[in-house]
């Protein structure tokens, strides 16, 4: 990432700004890295609320530290160290930040605090390396949570936002040795969590879901539509990894547990066999939104929302999330 851009390159207006007691005119100035800085914040917390907050708390930061702009750094480069060290000062008063270990043997941990992103509010340029596909995908959010903070500071200024080892260190005021030694060891955690996955964040990618990943989110929403267990299972992976969240002890790494607990839980049974679905994307991933209609009432009303990571043509990893208490999804309530 870099800090061309039109205010990037001409500090003496924001400084102006900064320094003219105007808060109107430095809100203005500020508020178009809002959802860039947003984005790196929920990278930071893996928690969209959190996120909006941390954010909002970015630029009342910057308003009061004002005075200390002097332009040696671009306006873009200021605001992120703010945001940084905002999110740091969050997780370091927070101690349910962290994944817990699963129930299961060999499962690895839960992110119980995981939300997901809807894509209207990501950045609007798709080739900014702070919107590339695979840096927002649930998958690399939740192995970036399994970095202790400053890591994952070092690590996402560092191997996702592409910043040059002296300009992190100064945002994080630690040394240059401190920074190098710290994403060195981020990048094995990563690897360690993010096997077979591609890991050259900062290469071109792909950002559009691909023909097998609209086709199986077609044919999830169909089975759920029709009441059709054996197609729906017919879809998922032997190895799928299922949870539902924020519950705890939700996780599965099979599909035949994940429909067993579907089943158990009376899926298409009676009171939960009346669904309308429509396909939506967060985290650059496909997803369905399910609605039920249960026998007392006229209309489909919001449930939950399934993000899917397909792999050849199957769903490897079904996370949902309950989408009644998420405006900010922008999901009708009933269809």
């Amino acid at each position: 990432m870099t800090d061309a851009g039109p205010l990037g390159a001409d500090k003496a207006a924001f400084i102006a700004a900064a320094r003219s007691n105007d808060t109107a005119q430095f809100a203005l100035i500020t508020e178009r890295y809002r959802r860039e800085l947003q984005v790196h914040c929920y990278r930071m917390l893996a928690n969209y609320e959190d996120a909006q907050d941390m954010t909002q708390e970015t630029f009342l930061r910057a308003w009061n530290k004002r005075e200390s702009f002097k332009g040696h750094a671009a306006p873009r480069t200021w605001l992120y160290r703010i945001a940084t060290n905002t999110c740091l000062d969050f997780l370091e008063k927070r101690n349910d930040r962290t994944p817990l270990p699963a129930e299961l043997p060999d499962a690895g941990s839960e992110v119980l605090y995981l939300q997901p992103y809807p894509d209207r509010m990501l950045p609007d340029d798709p080739q900014e390396s702070v919107v590339a596909r695979e840096t927002i995908e649930l998958a690399f959010i939740v192995a970036v949570q399994h970095l202790p903070p400053r890591q994952r500071a070092v690590f996402i200024l560092r191997d996702v936002l592409g910043w040059p080892a002296s300009k992190a260190a100064g945002a994080l005021e630690v040394t240059v040795a401190s920074v190098t030694s710290a994403l060195q060891r981020a990048r094995v955690t990563m690897r360690e969590q993010l096997p077979g996955r591609r890991l050259d964040w900062r290469s071109p990618a792909t950002h559009e879901l691909s023909n097998d990943e609209r086709g199986v989110v077609k044919s999830y929403i169909d089975a759920h539509e029709r009441n059709d267990l054996d197609g729906l299972t017919a879809l998922l992976r032997d190895d799928l990894r299922f949870a539902m969240l924020p519950e705890q002890g939700t996780l599965t790494v099979t599909a035949k547990d994940a429909v067993d607990g579907w089943v158990t839980g009376g899926l298409f049974q009676s009171g939960h066999d009346d669904w309308r679905c429509i396909a939506t994307t967060v985290n650059r991933m496909p997803a369905a939104v399910l609605y039920l209609r249960t026998p007392d009432d006229p209309e489909y009303r919001l449930l939950n929302i399934a993000v899917l990571h397909i792999v050849d043509g199957k769903i490897a990893e079904l996370t949902g999330f309950d989408a009644t208490d998420k405006p900010w999804l922008n999901l009708p309530a009933t269809l």
